[in-house]
């Protein structure tokens, strides 16, 4: 996946991965968040700054329509954090395959794999989601 902040799908990114595949012959996609992301947090704060603001939008669905949390929602615990940059991520791996048809395809004939991860800024330890 290109990087951005906040590792959102758009026709852009998803233009470049499907040339990446399906053109340069790269055989990975992943969606990597990471520990305290500041583009997440500035998503739960509800912050509104110029071209931030449509950005901020995209992530915004990890937030609305991710899995539920237990616990204090707030961009001051690293939990709800961590856990809305996970929603985040599983949402943007769930959106590839949605919106490319050629890198759905790829995926299922097994030319490609798509996957999510977790990425520890401390330990440096990256781990891949479910």
């Amino acid at each position: 996946m290109a990087r951005v902040a906040g590792n959102f799908v758009n026709e852009d990114i998803l233009g470049s991965m499907e040339f990446g595949c399906g053109v340069a012959g790269a055989k990975l996609i992943m969606a990597i968040g990471h520990t305290n992301c500041g583009a997440v947090k500035a998503t739960i704060d509800d912050v509104k700054l110029g071209n931030i603001t449509p950005m901020l939008a995209k992530i915004r669905p990890a937030i609305e329509k991710g899995r539920p949390f237990d616990g204090r929602r707030g961009s001051d615990n690293p939990a709800y954090v961590a856990h809305v940059c996970r929603e985040n991520v599983r949402l943007a791996v769930e959106t590839v395959r949605e919106r490319s048809e050629i890198l759905r395809t790829m995926e299922a004939e097994g030319s490609i794999k798509i996957v999510g991860a977790y990425y520890d800024l401390r330990s440096g330890q990256v781990t891949l989601l479910p």
